[in-house]
């Protein structure tokens, strides 16, 4: 019997290995079963070299619990270890026999899971003591048995093995128990190794018998040794990929179509990614893409190594180039991953634009399930929109489908104001909106259906990207103004009926919470609507910015401005400005004049003040004149407003286009409207 010491630089190397080694325990076994799986690989590389002439035999990975003796034991038929292997390979942590191995047989060992170096003293973390007992492959070899407690002191002798390669035999900690559980091994196995391209074995087939499952005399093989994404794509069916997918994502309704990945330089790259149909509202579950090296899980936490926008999708991405056991952070830094990213990126695209080009009608039928996707790409990766502006389509209120290009040839001739830009008007509510849509088509106008979450956020990417282009709302103004290609119509009024029909409308409004409402007039059809209620684009799109960002407070707390847009040659207003002028003119017009008087005498008084290089004079007594002259004013405008209902209808039916009016101004309404009945 042999002893020593580990070939470590610090005595306190196993505590290191149990507590930072790896983030989770439960790794060990995937450690263990890729080391098993590796040295299986190592022996057929070897013979079909005809470095080794044996018999192969069986060749799989087998775990196996004794919960009396409370060991976990993984045995594999590969290559083996002597005493020299274990010495050179086991006592001199971090030296991986892989990378020695690949270095000799680069060219063809492509399947070697190896380089992990320390994967191996993983089982320490659970383990009181692990033993390893093996058999080389070489000729006259001799069994070796290897026994650690988890100090830097070992044992080594020979030992009785017969059959050709390696068990490892953890006698698990008392704090660790749940490891000589079948159903916890066996959820361990499937989540890390059941694409490993070698049969594992983790007890046996069960089925049920009087009312229990009970075990049979057949293996459980919890692995598939060929995965979909290792063969190749004209050797499969659609049925081939739905059945895979659902194997990963069982109770799923089938995906829209999905994407084989294949190549080999300058970094090597399978997998299969499936699109899911998602929700046009984002609520997607992530993490649904599981990260492979060389057919071992790594992780469900993809994050820098696919695109952010593309976690949405399923499925799977095998790369012996990236590490088994590095941080989110290296990943996210290292180049080789950043290639890889970008290259599933112009894949996703180049597939999507093949399905548009190839059946235009089929993508157009999948548009508003993809949508929110390919929004999502564009708003994060610069790269993806320049791809995606081929084939992104925008979709208006008749569900007509055009291409960014398309929809800019046909209303550029329409909808270009007098600045030369071309207008896009959408909507994104079809029903609430419906007055404002329609007003806009009978003057020639489209409207594109925008209702989606990120809509908004697209709508102003293309602002910024697309040269002579701006996007309205279509209740952003009244129709005849949404798009200005001349100096507006507007309303000639005295200064009476300014006044007073300022006064008049003012005084209808009910109370909206938080808003400023301004009253404006404008000189449109006869046939218009005789007052419409709008609110400004940009004041409305910053607010909804604000109220996603949770951090611009700014626009957020700032109270809703709306335009009450009187059209003072529709019929009913122009009937109200002559009786309330007739009516209010001989009252209000001493006013007017006698503020007129005020104000010129308060201004004269100042500027003979700035002339005679005086301080300014003390004009407070004029102020509150001119004050109370106001209040005798809009007292006088309110007495008579009270009592003329058509204009509280007119403001009403204003609110009620843009679905403000609400609660007890609607009960109001309604009862106003049957008295005028």
């Amino acid at each position: 019997m042999a002893t020593g010491k580990i070939g470590v630089t610090t005595e306190n190397i196993f505590p290191v290995i149990k507590k930072f080694l790896y983030s989770d325990h439960e790794i060990f076994l995937r450690e263990l079963v890729s080391n098993a799986i590796d040295a299986t690989r190592k022996l057929q590389t070897l013979f079909s070299f005809g470095d080794y002439k044996g018999e192969l035999g069986e060749l799989d990975v087998r775990v196996t619990i004794d919960k009396e003796k409370g060991t976990l034991t993984v045995s594999d038929h590969g290559i083996g270890m002597d005493a020299e292997d274990i010495d050179k390979y086991i006592n001199q942590i971090a030296f991986s026999g892989a990378e020695e191995f690949l270095a000799k047989y680069k060219d063809n060992a492509n399947n070697i899971i190896g380089h992990f170096g320390l994967g191996f003293y993983s089982a320490f973390m659970v383990s009181k003591k692990v033993e390893i007992r093996s058999l080389s492959y070489k000729e006259g070899a001799k069994g070796v048995q290897w026994v650690c407690d988890g100090s830097p002191e070992y044992e080594m002798s020979e030992c009785d093995k017969t059959e050709r390669g390696t068990d490892i035999i953890l006698y698990i900690d008392d704090d660790d128990k749940e490891f000589l559980e079948q159903a916890r091994i066996d959820t361990l196995l499937k989540k890390y190794c059941r694409f490993l391209p070698v049969p594992v074995i983790s007890g046996k087939e069960q089925e049920f018998k009087e009312g229990k499952y009970v075990d049979t005399d057949r293996d459980k093989v919890i692995n598939a040794s060929e995965p979909l994404w290792s063969k190749k794509p004209n050797e499969l069916t659609d049925e081939d990929y739905l059945k895979f997918y659902h194997e990963l994502m069982p109770g799923l309704e089938d995906p829209m179509f999905w994407i084989h990945l294949n190549v080999d330089y300058p970094f090597t790259l399978t997998g299969i990614l499936y699109f899911p149909k998602i929700n046009t509202n984002l609520d997607v579950t992530r993490n649904r893409i599981e990260l492979y090296c060389n057919q071992v899980f790594v992780t469900d936490q993809v994050e820098g190594v696919v695109p952010e926008f593309m976690t949405i999708m399923q499925g799977v991405i095998d790369s012996p180039d990236i590490p088994l056991n590095v941080s989110r952070s290296y990943l996210q830094a290292d180049r080789q991953v950043k290639q890889i990213s970008g290259y599933i990126t112009k894949k996703v695209a180049d597939k999507l634009e093949k399905m548009f080009r190839d059946d235009r009608p089929a993508f157009e039928a999948k548009w508003d399930d993809i949508k929110v996707f390919i929004e999502y790409g564009m708003l994060t990766d610069e790269k993806f929109f320049e791809a995606a502006k081929k084939f992104f389509l925008l979709k208006d209120v008749n569900g007509k489908y055009y291409t960014l290009e398309e929809y800019r040839t046909l209303i550029e001739p329409e909808q270009t104001d007098r600045e030369s830009n071309v207008v896009y008007l959408y909507t994104n509510d079809k029903t609430a909106q419906y007055a404002f849509i329609k007003g806009v088509e009978s003057l020639g106008y489209n409207v594109l259906d925008m209702n989606g979450q990120l809509d908004q956020h697209i709508v102003g990417l293309f602002e910024n990207t697309m040269e002579k282009s701006r996007f309205e709302r279509v209740d952003a103004d009244i129709p005849e103004r949404i798009i200005r290609k001349s100096d507006d119509n507007k309303a000639e009024l005295t200064a009476v009926q300014l006044d007073v029909l300022s006064g008049l409308f003012r005084h209808a409004l009910p109370e909206i919470p938080n808003s400023n409402v301004i009253v404006e007039f404008q000189a449109t059809s006869p046939d218009a609507m005789p007052a419409t209620m709008v609110q400004s684009e940009y004041m409305r799109r910053m607010k909804a910015m604000a109220a996603m960002q949770h951090n611009n407070p700014f626009y957020a707390n700032l109270p809703d401005t709306y335009s009450l847009i009187v059209n003072t040659r529709q019929p009913a207003v122009v009937r109200i400005c002559e009786e309330s002028a007739k009516a209010l003119g001989d009252k209000i017009q001493p006013i007017l004049d006698d503020i007129a008087r005020i104000n010129k005498e308060m201004e004269e008084a100042r500027a003979k003040a700035r002339k005679e290089k005086k301080d300014a004079p003390d004009l407070s007594a004029k102020e509150k004149e001119v004050d109370d002259l106001r209040e005798k004013e809009t007292k006088i405008i309110a007495d008579y407003s009270s009592q003329q209902p058509v204009v509280s209808q007119i403001v009403d039916l204003a609110l009620l286009q843009s679905g403000m009016l609400k609660g007890e101004n609607m009960t109001e309404f309604i009862h106003r409207s049957v008295k005028l009945l």
